[in-house]
């Protein structure tokens, strides 16, 4: 499409100078004598940029700037008048002037600024386009699940991005902790600023200070240029540090005095640089343990869980399986060009019955796998891997696969609550109200726990 400009002015010598010189260039041009004209003509042609005389028939150039980009919004002014003075300059300006060009104008200056003014909406337009996508592709609905762990993920995820405080997400593995802090910041305050990345776990220990905070140049051997450093990267936006409790001792005092004064110093320099972020770190580690052991600062621990965030294993989640499967079947369905339109029963079951180790990520890579694998419409189980048949076999044996202590603590806890409950339901003689005072939680806080451990015969 071509960018498009309309002439405002007066003299007819004028407009018919720059209509030609601009549609020689590819523009499409509209013209207009008066400042009225010149205002219904924007509302109907809806210009990028408007070419307006300050000293117009009807009203002045002052007048119709902010009348016209009423009436095209999005358009931008560049004025054109022979009393060229600093005080009207100033004052087209302040009213939304982009630019302000003396007659006789030359045709190079006039082209080369409406040049560089289409260039910067076509810009302004495509990183909105980038905002706009990004902020669908990581929209709490773009994150799967239906069951009661997951519901109460997303109330706290709401609330947490309608503020700005610094966020802990603690949860294993694969269970998506960068999808959800992605998906808070896009929400948040400071969506339309950056978000960026630090993966704490994968910078070299002697490194994780340049990385953070930049290094001058000359620094060290190999600083042979200045480098900006991530948080002034994410200067006004979000940094996201994953696996925050990989970090080195002498890692968490830099960060934890960056956290506290909210500005940094390169790495070799001496300028302190402001800087003004959101904090959202993310681990698979025990931080308080951590912090009981001596491993991780408690200092730095309650700079970083000022808000706080579980994501639940899949093996705990296990309802929202057949929704996930749903979801990558059609995410690779096109890539692999094949026609897989769900699973089996009995494929279905070996996901249902194995422990998912590697949670939302193994259960993706899984799913790849067997579409590569199947000829069919409905995955088989024969084409699932190995593992998963071992699983289900071990479980009708009555073995369980190998657990790691965590695992074994939370399904012990599980059976403890699910006992107490229903004791105090048969206690009440299944009144919810009573139980829940017997339980010393409330009533909705106990129908939550009935569904997550599916008590039913209460009901």
């Amino acid at each position: 499409m071509k960018p498009k400009v309309l002439i405002i002015d007066d003299e007819k010598s004028i407009r018919d100078i720059f209509t030609l010189l601009l549609e020689e260039k590819g523009y499409a041009v509209e013209a207009a004598e008066t400042g009225k004209a010149g205002i219904a003509r924007a509302r109907a042609f809806r210009p990028d940029a408007v070419l307006l005389d300050m000293n117009l028939p009807d009203i002045s150039g002052m007048e119709a700037i902010p009348r016209v980009k009423e009436a095209g919004p999005g358009a931008e002014i560049v004025i054109i008048t022979a009393f060229g003075t600093i005080r009207n300059a100033v004052e087209a300006t302040k009213l939304g002037a982009y630019a302000y060009l003396e007659k006789p104008v030359d045709n190079e200056e006039l082209l080369l600024t409406l040049g560089r003014l289409v260039e910067v909406k076509a810009l302004a337009r495509e990183v909105e386009t980038l905002r706009s996508e990004l902020k669908e592709r990581y929209a709490f609905s773009n994150i799967i699940g239906t069951g009661a762990r997951m519901n109460s993920v997303f109330q706290t995820m709401a609330r947490i991005a309608r503020v700005d405080g610094t966020v802990l997400i603690t949860g294993e593995s694969g269970t998506g902790k960068e999808l959800v802090a992605k998906a808070i910041h896009y929400e948040g305050p400071r969506k339309r600023y950056p978000f960026v990345v630090v993966n704490c776990g994968a910078v070299p220990r002697e490194l994780i200070e340049s990385e953070f905070f930049g290094h001058a140049k000359g620094a060290f051997t190999d600083a042979k240029e200045e480098k900006t450093g991530k948080f002034e990267m994410a200067h006004t936006g979000t940094i996201f540090l994953d696996e925050v409790g990989e970090l080195s001792a002498e890692a968490q005092v830099k960060l934890l005095r960056a956290l506290g004064e909210r500005e940094i110093v390169k790495v070799g320099g001496t300028k302190t640089i402001p800087v003004d972020v959101r904090v959202i770190a993310a681990t698979n580690k025990d931080l308080e343990r951590a912090v009981r052991e001596g491993t991780f600062r408690e200092d730095l621990y309650w700079r970083l869980a000022v808000l706080s965030l579980h994501l639940p294993p899949l093996r705990e989640r296990r309802e929202d399986i057949p929704l996930l499967c749903d979801h990558f079947i059609r995410k690779y369905r096109d890539e692999l060009d094949k026609d897989i339109r769900g699973f089996t029963p009995a494929a279905l079951e070996l996901m249902a019955v194995y422990p998912w180790p590697g949670n939302i990520r193994e259960l993706e890579s899984v799913i790849y796998e067997a579409m590569v694998l199947s000829d069919a419409a409905e995955i088989e189980a024969a084409v699932m891997p190995s593992r998963l048949r071992r699983g289900k076999k071990e479980a009708a044996d009555g073995t369980t696969t190998e657990k790691t202590l965590g695992e074994v603590v939370a399904d012990v806890s599980g059976r403890a609550e699910r006992r107490m409950i229903e004791k105090a339901l048969e206690a009440t003689g299944g009144n919810r109200t009573r139980a829940a005072v017997l339980l010393g939680i409330s009533r909705k806080t106990l129908f939550n726990k009935m569904r997550e451990l599916g008590i039913d015969r209460f009901s």
